[in-house]
């Protein structure tokens, strides 16, 4: 029996399964519930992307946010619960912090309520100074809920 193929990440948007991205944020994901397909295009061609594959078949994600050169914002972090446990959220994090377009910004953010352990591990930690921080938050912004 062989063993399952090694997992590679891959920026090329043509690449990404986009059905499979929508369906995970639109039905599973807490932060973007009910988010139309149209949404998730826009937003990925906007974006730096990360695809994360195993064979020909994707089973993670992440997009940036960035200016390419000071400023990052990762969201859309995800990897299927099938997969989940294999350290694959590590690998997809570490490519991410070492593409060339974040690696230099300045400021790298991202908001998390259930990944937070992973994300320190790799530096992150709670805005020193949150009263200089500013928000608008639309709760349900998609309808759901």
């Amino acid at each position: 029996m062989s063993a399952d193929p090694s997992p590679r990440i891959s920026t090329d948007p043509a690449e990404l399964d986009i059905p499979l991205i929508h369906r995970f944020l639109a039905k599973e994901s807490p932060w973007a519930r009910g988010i139309p397909l149209a949404l998730v295009e826009e937003g990925i061609r906007n974006s730096l992307n990360f695809g994360l594959y195993i064979g020909s078949g994707q089973v993670g994600f992440a997009r940036v946010i960035t200016d390419h050169a000071t400023f990052a914002y990762l969201t859309d972090v995800f990897v299927l619960p099938s997969h989940q446990g294999r350290g694959l959220s590590r690998l997809l994090v570490a490519a991410i912090l070492g593409h060339p377009s974040v690696k230099r910004a300045r400021r790298v953010l991202l908001v998390s309520t259930s990944a937070r352990g992973l994300y320190a591990k790799f530096g992150f930690v709670p805005p020193p100074h949150m009263e200089r921080f500013m928000e608008i938050t639309r709760a349900s912004p998609y309808g759901a809920g």
